[in-house]
This record gives C-alpha cells, sequence and structure tokens, in this order.
C-alpha cells in the first residue's frame, strides 16, 4: 500500500497535456524506484465548470485537505471570460489555497546552462542560476480590509486596498523561508519597503526576531524590494532564497522567471501548516497559464509541470535524492537538444511535441 498520496486536478487548455507527461513519471518512478503513489483525479477551473456549474466541487475540495499534495495544470480560457466572477475558472485555484492555508509560495528561478542563451540577460548573468523566492500568499493588501471602490466626496471615486501584516503571518513565512535555506546556500535576503511602510517596518523586525531567536546560523540581510528588483536583474546569482510579501512576491517572482527564458520551464509549491503526518498542506503546479492558443496541439512544454512534481517530491515526501534524479534527467536531455516550440532558436531542427519531450526525459532517467 502506499503511504504517499496524490491528487491531480490537469484543469483547463494545456493542462492534460503535460499532466499526462507528469503520470508518466510518476509511473516510471512506482516501477524502477519502488516509489508507489496513492494518486486520485479531479476537475478543477473551467472543466470543473463545464461538468458542475463550479470551479471546484466541495467534494474536490474535501480531497485535496485528506491528501499529501496536490499537483495542478492549469486554469482558464477565453470560453469562461463573460461568467461571473464568482465562477470563473480562477476561483477554483483560489478557493484551493485559500482553503488549504497554502501560505508560502515557493518560486525557483533556475537557469540549466543548455537554456542560458534564451534569457533576455547576458549568458554569464544567468548561467548557473538557482535562486528561490518564498512569497506570503494568504495576507497583504490582496486580502486586506477595507477595500473597494466607492464614491469620493468630490464626487469622483476612491478605489482602497489595505497592506496589513500580523506578527504570526511574518514570522511563519520567515520560517519557510529559512528552513528552505538550510538545505541550500544557507542565505536568507528578507525584501519589503520599510523606509515608506508601516508594514514594511513591521515585516523587517519580525523576520530578524525570527532569525535572532530560532535560525541564528542562517546568514540574513534585508534590502528595499525595488532595490531587490534592480539587482535581479542586474546580478541575480548574489540571491539564495528571498523572502517578500504577497505584492512584492508577484511582482519579483514575475521579473525572475524572465531570467530563465522560457515560463515553460518554471514550477512553483504553495505549503501550508504541516499535517498529522508532517507533511506540510501543499499545492504544485507550473508557472504558466492554460495557453488556449496551442491547446489540444502537442505543442505545450511539460518540463514546468515535471519539476513541478520534482518539487512534490522534495518538499513533501523528502525525497531529495530522487528530485535530484528528475532535475538532472531534465538537465541532460536539455543538454542533449531536446526542444520544444518555446526553446527553439533560429536555425533548430523540428521542435519536439509535448510527448516526445516527456519521452525524451524518461530516456535519460532509464539511462540513470
Amino acid at each position: 500500500m502506499a503511504d504517499m498520496s496524490l491528487l491531480i486536478l490537469p484543469g483547463d487548455g494545456i493542462g492534460p497535456e503535460v499532466m499526462t507527461e507528469v503520470r508518466k513519471i510518476i509511473d516510471w518512478f512506482g516501477s524502477t524506484r519502488n516509489l508507489t503513489f496513492d494518486v486520485s483525479e479531479g476537475l478543477v477551473g473551467g472543466a470543473s465548470y463545464d461538468a458542475h456549474g463550479t470551479p471546484l466541487t466541495d467534494e474536490t475540495m474535501a480531497r485535496a485537505q485528506e491528501v499529501d499534495a496536490v499537483l495542478l495544470g492549469a486554469v482558464g480560457g477565453p470560453q469562461y471570460d463573460e461568467l461571473d466572477f464568482s465562477v470563473k475558472p480562477e476561483r477554483g485555484l483560489l478557493r484551493l489555497r485559500k482553503e488549504m492555508d497554502l501560505y508560502a509560495n515557493l518560486r525557483p528561478a533556475q537557469c540549466f546552462d543548455a537554456l542560458a542563451d534564451f534569457s533576455s540577460l547576458k549568458r554569464d548573468v544567468v548561467s548557473g542560476l538557482d535562486l528561490m523566492i518564498v512569497r506570503e500568499l494568504t495576507s497583504g493588501i490582496y486580502f486586506g480590509e477595507p477595500r473597494g471602490i466607492q464614491d469620493d466626496t468630490d464626487g469622483g471615486r476612491v478605489g482602497i486596498n489595505t497592506q496589513r501584516y500580523t506578527t504570526a503571518e511574518i514570522r511563519r513565512v520567515a520560517r519557510s523561508a529559512f528552513e528552505l535555506a538550510r538545505k541550500r546556500d544557507n542565505r536568507v535576503c528578507s525584501m519589503e519597503k520599510a523606509n515608506v511602510m508601516e508594514s514594511g517596518i513591521l515585516w523587517r523586525q519580525e523576520v530578524q526576531w525570527v532569525h535572532d531567536n530560532e535560525y541564528p546560523d542562517v546568514e540574513l540581510s534585508h534590502m528595499y524590494a525595488d532595490a531587490g528588483a534592480m539587482q535581479i536583474v542586474r546580478w541575480p546569482k548574489q540571491f539564495d532564497v528571498i523572502v517578500t510579501d504577497n505584492l512584492f512576491g508577484d511582482l519579483l517572482s514575475d521579473a525572475a522567471a524572465m531570467l530563465t527564458g522560457s515560463l515553460g520551464m518554471l514550477p512553483s509549491a504553495s505549503l501550508g501548516t504541516p499535517m498529522e503526518n508532517g507533511r506540510p498542506k501543499a499545492l504544485y503546479e507550473p508557472v504558466h497559464g492554460s495557453a488556449p492558443d496551442i491547446a489540444g496541439q502537442g505543442k505545450a512544454n511539460p518540463i514546468a509541470c515535471i519539476l513541478s512534481f520534482a518539487m512534490a517530491l522534495r518538499y513533501s515526501f523528502d525525497r531529495r535524492e530522487d528530485a535530484a534524479l528528475l532535475e538532472r534527467a531534465v538537465e541532460k536531455a536539455l543538454a542533449n537538444g531536446a526542444r520544444t516550440g518555446d526553446l527553439m532558436a533560429e536555425g533548430d531542427a523540428k521542435p519536439l511535441s509535448t510527448s516526445q519531450m516527456g519521452d525524451a526525459i524518461l530516456t535519460i532517467l532509464n539511462e540513470s
């Protein structure tokens, strides 16, 4: 019997295509590495709306709360643009994040040497890059009250969003960053705007408190978020783990995403409080969207979704050797010239299809 459980939610657009390649990888680990998962599958986003009239059913939500990890493909598509906000596909993803209380979003920015020339920055700036952005995901300006648009006294209107953080919210995401750093290069840079925002002052003070009282062995530095954005595109390899709030994390992680050359290469993890078995509540998903313009054509790059599974191996199941094995297989396949359309340069041969890229990675795994 498997003691590791996964809920797979392929979703919309290219989600089912890339998830098919992940299922091949999961099966390989089961047959070759004796790493067996109890895998269930459900609907989310537009696929769930089409079947049930809601982007996430209560039954699927309950299952997500029970399993060790959720692996999601993508949600959304133009056919759902006119739906009421309450039932748009993205609401299914947001419900998962909210009800699972996934407060720490992990966004790695890793540049494989074979793809260094695809970055918008110079090769020497990005080659060998391996940084992690830890973004607080359940508080801050996206959730603070009061919020809304209302009439102003001068006859116009005013838009209101409130930046709000508590000690507990800051400390728990800081702990996530320090724990990650201990497994990497043991360095954390905390980013905020303590020079102009009271919430930034509190953020800096509380991160420093966690460091001084619980993680004095980890190197900690502080940086204003705007300076951090500049440094990410100036010399990103100076960073190991960056921890920041919801708004700045949203901006900084998207900036860091472009360092790697393609959104099709970027995985992510959203982690919450450990369950009774010690594993954190967890949702893993590629950073890319549903890409409806290429859905069903076999053109999608499955690597981001495959690397999301590698993150699940590392952070949910503590199988770091297996995660590294899969990551090396991806890197070697790329070094051997395996390319989907998003990774093609002028003069390259015909791109691989989604399934061919998955097979190329499996070939390397079989040789390992």
